[in-house]
């Protein structure tokens, strides 16, 4: 895409999603809206397999709400699009690996939506916080998500306190999964997208949808819809030309060929 706040690159099987609107990246209305096609249009593309999310510059990842246009008349409780909030939150159905590679503050929604991503990479540089608290507001996703990603005390000092969050300790307790030198980030992060995207997608969909649905269900309830074929996933990728793939390619000790099928 150009002249837009969203930068678009395919390479190969990855989607690369840059986050661009000087000067911090700030999302407002019509850049969710802007983000909800993007990511729906990167679910329903058979051909692509990960997606890696980044912001422009090497300062912002993104603060989250644009506060400048919510001033000129964007509501809180607008359109933003499929998906919700940055195209991600709420986007049903994405089966497939989303990294974040965040290349310096994410605070508030944009925080959040690093939480809406299965990996986050981070720069050496990076900071992390929910400053809503400080403006009479409540952080909702990272309220919801933060506490079941991190111990509850610690998410609970990020939300009652605002307080920010260096890139090593987010890595000390398990926010980000790396933290990289910030000139390696997309390097980095290439590679591991480069990684997924030559995996087996059916069974990172059926990893995805697994995870999804147990939050709300008791282990062996959510253990007996697996072995039962419950999930739509599971029963996709037992019944696949992929599945079949993996046993041949490990009694003939070579790489497996993933088609996705």
């Amino acid at each position: 895409m150009t002249d837009t706040p969203i930068r678009t690159e395919r390479r190969g099987n990855v989607l690369e999603v840059t986050l661009d609107r000087p000067k911090a990246n700030a999302i407002d209305l019509a850049t969710s809206r802007i983000m909800g096609e993007v990511f729906t249009d990167f679910r329903d593309d058979p051909d692509l397999r990960v997606a890696l999310l980044t912001g422009a510059g090497e300062k912002f990842f993104c603060p989250g709400w644009d506060l400048k246009a919510a001033a000129e008349g964007d509501a809180v409780d607008g359109d933003y699009g499929k998906g919700g909030f940055g195209g991600l939150q709420e986007l049903r159905g994405l089966n497939k690996p989303v990294i974040a590679a965040v290349n310096g503050i994410a605070c508030g929604g944009g925080l959040e939506l690093a939480l809406s991503a299965d990996l986050i990479l981070a720069s050496d540089h990076a900071t992390f916080a929910l400053p809503e608290i400080r403006s009479g507001t409540v952080a909702d996703a990272a309220s919801v998500k933060l506490p079941k990603r991190i111990p509850y005390h610690v998410a609970m000092d990020l939300l009652f306190t605002g307080r920010w969050m260096d890139a090593e300790e987010a890595a000390h307790w398990g926010l980000v999964s790396r933290v990289i030198p910030a000139a390696d980030l997309m390097t980095e992060a290439r590679k591991l997208a480069d990684e997924l995207a030559a995996g087996p997608p059916l069974v990172f969909a059926a990893i995805k949808e697994i995870v999804r649905e147990a939050e709300d269900m008791k282990f062996l309830d959510t253990l007996n819809r697996i072995t039962k074929s419950q999930f739509e996933t599971v029963e996709r990728l037992y019944r696949s030309e992929d599945q079949l793939e993996g046993a041949r390619a490990f009694a003939e000790k070579r790489d497996p060929v993933w088609k996705g099928k």
